[in-house]
């Protein structure tokens, strides 16, 4: 019986329910949110009071307009005004990963990681993990990063067992491997890449070890089709598992995890409102792309009222073969901050990714942009690779011309160098791109 509960709880009942009813269940838990700010919240309580706004007047998801949002800017800014419980009830500190501006701290309550918990365990359901499963953890747990401690919270509440590697170091993932046979791994995709590298030229037997697939943070596996990109068919090419997307922040608390049909990251409508917000901050039209935008539901210490998010989506509607009505994410476009404007092409840094995946010989890079003289936006591309000859470089850039119309500076860098920069031990993510303007 317990079991049957077990497996009800992963598959939420809301997910299945229709439009509507998703709609009116969000509109309670709106409600609920609203008073708790008002009760609660310094940050917003100035701000209804600021903008003369009565909280009775918030009845649907569409009235959510006539309340301002809320940037990360706020939270550095007034960062103590978002609390919402005294210190003597936080039992965690995180702060977001900082690639834009400072950090910021975000504390959570038992509830709260009770709330993670359940996320992230819904969430793994999601791409098939199951209670019992072995999950190999190829990401940090500690620093302060939300992720990792979510993750592992997540895969204990389901009921999978957990080996806790951490990341790098492929000799070690690949003896966890063959010792504790995961069925998946939680991995940056790109080190994937590394792993096969190195079981390769050490006549490791990878194609038939345990793993069935793999839950990619960090780096985008798709293309916005939800087809494969280049990463993901580099990595499939040689070793034929499932790689399943997923997207959170520490600011949202929830993931959007893809599903067995790998078409968008599902929304968990118990956990979070979404808004996809043109540049005027109007919803978008369906199939249009915008600024994610987010409510979070049942967070206790730092609840956010449209809080965008900086990243650009495309959200999908069309019921999934899952049985989840649930709102879908595609892949990241971009962030929003993070637009390169050159020589009147607009460019995001994912584009520039697609194409560095797509060579051969390319044993890490980083994209660093910076303004020149003129304060144009200037595009460096710093590359390690195993090629000898010269023309590596040329081909690089003709390659960028022919597909971006764009002819970035190539740089070439020893790899010893460049790799300490870019998997730095105090960043979660690979650093492959770095703005300086």
């Amino acid at each position: 019986m317990s079991s049957k509960i077990k497996l009800l709880e992963l598959f939420p009942l809301i997910e299945k329910s229709s439009i509507e009813d998703i709609k009116k269940f969000q509109e309670e838990k709106l409600q609920k949110l609203l008073q708790y700010l008002e009760s609660n919240s310094t940050f917003y309580q100035k701000l209804f009071k600021e903008n003369n706004i009565h909280i009775t007047d918030i009845q649907t998801l569409e009235d959510l307009q006539k309340i301002p949002t809320t940037s990360k800017n706020d939270i550095q800014e007034n960062n103590d005004d978002f609390f919402c419980i005294p210190q003597n009830k936080i039992v965690d500190y995180s702060t977001t990963s900082g690639t834009l501006g400072d950090p910021v701290t975000f504390g959570l309550s038992d509830a709260d990681l009770e709330r993670l918990a359940y996320n992230e365990a819904i969430s793994f359901a999601c791409a098939g993990i199951q209670k019992g499963d072995v999950v190999q953890m190829i990401t940090t747990i500690d620093k302060r990063f939300m992720a990792g401690l979510a993750y592992f919270l997540g895969l204990r509440k389901m009921g999978a067992s957990v080996v806790r590697m951490g990341p790098g170091i492929p000799e070690l993932q690949w003896d966890s491997i063959f010792r504790y046979q995961p069925k998946y791994l939680i991995t940056v995709p790109s080190f994937l890449l590394k792993m096969i590298d190195y079981a390769e030229k050490h006549g490791i037997d990878y194609k038939n070890s345990s793993v069935y697939g793999a839950v990619c943070i960090g780096e985008s596996i798709k293309n916005q089709d939800f087809t494969d990109n280049i990463l993901s068919q580099k990595i499939k090419e040689k070793w034929n598992i499932q790689l399943y997307s997923t997207y959170a922040s520490t600011e949202m608390s929830t993931a959007f995890t893809e599903c067995e049909h790998q078409i968008g990251g599902h929304q968990h409508p118990e956990l979070i409102i979404t808004e996809i917000l043109d540049d005027e901050g109007n919803a978008v039209k369906d199939g249009g792309s915008g600024e994610l935008t987010i409510t979070t539901l049942g967070v206790e210490a730092l609840p956010l009222l449209r809080f965008k998010t900086g990243d650009l989506v495309k959200a999908h509607y069309e019921p999934c073969q899952c049985g989840r009505k649930t709102m879908r994410l595609g892949p990241v476009v971009g962030r929003k901050q993070q637009m390169i404007k050159y020589k009147g092409t607009t460019l995001y840094p994912p584009a520039l990714n697609d194409i560095l995946n797509d060579f051969e010989g390319i044993l890490c890079y980083q994209i660093v942009i910076q303004s020149n003289e003129i304060g144009l936006d200037e595009i460096i591309i710093k590359l390690s690779t195993e090629r000898e000859d010269e023309s590596f470089e040329g081909e690089v850039r003709d390659h960028f011309r022919a597909k971006l119309r764009v002819s970035p500076k190539i740089e070439m860098v020893n790899f010893d160098i460049l790799s300490k920069t870019v998997f730095n031990p105090n960043s979660r993510k690979p650093i492959t791109f770095i703005d300086l303007r």
